[in-house]
């Protein structure tokens, strides 16, 4: 029996993996083949999916992009043997674009089967729950703070601090809560890990609400998200039928689609029941959280890595990256570029080696113009900014945001001034309405940008709009309004011609 690897991810199954795993099916048994197939996560190399691997003598040899078509060559070629052929890849951790990598978040992802819980201890699934439990709720705060692993959902917030506060605050119930709520434009590292080692996150939560002492656990993920979600559950259903989380029990939550519930306390109202509204704070969540009480509110990379710093020590992974930026970070790529996909490496790389050299540079062949770093509110960097290290201080000196990690890239024909405009218009889309200076500044800013856009009241409109995002930095009671700015001042600042009225049409 030869068994063949094939991702379920929703990347992969986008692009026709399950066809692909049909065609095979069908065509082993018309020739009398002997084959099994194994869904797995997606490899995050998202330009050769469908990959096919198939597995020979415990090493793994991959084919990719595969159609249905493909099959039949494929296995007249000698597949199942591992033989040459147009679309044979190689081993996939030979690769130059998996080689480079340093892979800790997402170390069995694409490797292994997702729902086999043997294929997760086998790949040290459960020892860093059971290193924690074996130090204590205090050693493993220790261990988490000693790490430096910062929040990876963009605030870049220290975990050990968040969980300690929990720790010690008061209450008659403690939580913990997955912010599995994807929103950001070009990212789908929380998605490929939830699709792709569901295990590992469920282990990570266990860990923390080990160390903060949590009986529950809440998993807040996204309406558009159907396989990870459904996986997730089958996950879930799985490990309270082994024991293994012994009293401590997660829920799936599933939003309406909200991209405010992103935030930490308006994703806390739509837990309790609520219309999703940003919360003022203080309190700050650890001290009052969910149902009033001290809640752990983190990103699923962060709360997935924490088995990791356990298995391995926390000195092993602040050995990586740079300055308060320690450990890796999964870089997602997307937009106008060659290879897009998840590359996970320390803190430390450049700007222009992630775009230029990871990513290849646009799939159109023309200029890069910009790089939109941190989601949709992130801040666009022009090519001279290529040398800025990629961590969180350096971003921040250059009024940009790591955010969750994500990088859209654009090339030469994008125009900046329309950029602008989309996201006040997202903003006073997204907005909860809770605060005056998102739900009003953003419409207004979406007005003005238009005047420049059909060519009229340049000398007055920018220096409005200035105006505007001064006021939504900093009067916005959250990241939503707080953040808007970046887009909007990197593009005037980064790409001034394509505000200027010799460039613009005037409107008849």
């Amino acid at each position: 029996m030869i068994e063949l690897l094939i991702p379920a991810d929703s990347a992969a199954v986008a692009v026709g993996a399950d066809a692909v795993a049909g065609a095979l099916t069908r065509e082993a048994e018309r020739r009398g083949l002997e084959i099994c197939i194994t869904r797995t996560g997606t490899r995050g190399m998202l330009w050769l999916e469908p990959l096919v691997e198939v597995e020979i003598g415990g090493a793994r040899v991959a084919y990719g992009p595969v159609t249905p078509g493909d099959v039949p060559g494929l296995l007249d070629a000698g597949m199942l043997d591992g033989a040459p052929h147009a679309l044979r890849i190689g081993p996939p951790e030979a690769h130059a674009y998996m080689a480079g990598q340093t892979r800790v978040t997402f170390e069995r992802v694409g490797r292994i089967d997702p729902l086999s819980l043997t294929d997760f201890r086998a790949s040290g699934g459960f020892e860093g729950l059971a290193r924690a439990r074996s130090l204590g709720p205090d050693a493993t705060l220790e261990a988490i703070t000693a790490s430096g692993l910062r929040g990876r959902g963009g605030a870049g917030f220290p975990a050990g601090v968040k969980w300690r506060t929990v720790a010690e605050a008061r209450g008659a119930a403690k939580y913990i809560v997955c912010n599995a709520d994807e929103g950001d434009s070009g990212t789908f590292a929380d998605r490929m890990l939830m699709e792709g080692d569901p295990f590992q996150l469920i282990e990570g939560m266990a860990v923390a609400a080990l160390a903060v002492g949590a009986d529950k656990g809440f998993v807040y993920s996204r309406s558009e998200y159907p396989i990870a979600n459904r996986l997730f559950a089958r996950a879930l259903d799985i490990v309270r039928a082994s024991g293994d989380l012994g009293t401590f029990n997660i829920e799936l939550r599933i939003g309406a689609g909200a991209y405010v519930c992103g935030e930490e306390t308006a994703l806390l109202d739509s837990l309790e029941g609520k219309r999703g509204q940003v919360r003022a704070k203080p309190p700050l969540p650890a001290h009052r959280g969910l149902f009033g009480q001290p809640t752990v509110v983190n990103n699923v990379l962060t709360l997935a890595t924490a088995p990791w710093i356990l298995r391995h020590g926390a000195q092993a992974y602040a050995a990586m990256g740079v300055g308060r930026s320690r450990g890796t970070q999964p870089i997602q790529l997307a937009g106008n570029v060659r290879f897009p996909g998840l590359f996970e490496a320390p803190f430390g790389l450049t700007l222009g080696q992630i775009v230029e050299e990871i990513g290849g540079g646009t799939a159109s062949g023309l200029p890069v113009k910009a790089v939109q770093c941190g989601g949709p509110l992130g801040a666009y960097f022009p090519p001279a900014l290529f040398d800025t290290v990629y961590d969180y201080e350096a971003f921040a000196a250059r009024d940009g945001l790591v955010g969750h990690g994500g990088i859209v890239v654009f090339d030469d024909t994008v125009d900046m001034a329309a950029q602008a405009r989309f996201a006040f218009e997202f903003c006073a889309a997204e907005s909860c309405g809770k605060c005056t200076p998102c739900r009003i500044g953003s419409v207004r800013g979406v007005e003005t940008l238009d005047r420049i856009l059909s060519g009229q009241d340049h000398g007055e409109a920018l220096p409005l709009i200035e105006d505007l995002c001064h006021t939504l930095k900093f009067g916005s009671l959250c990241a939503l309004g707080g953040f808007t700015p970046y887009p909007v001042m990197s593009a005037i600042t980064h790409f001034p011609d394509d505000f200027r009225p010799a460039k613009r049409p005037r409107s008849e």
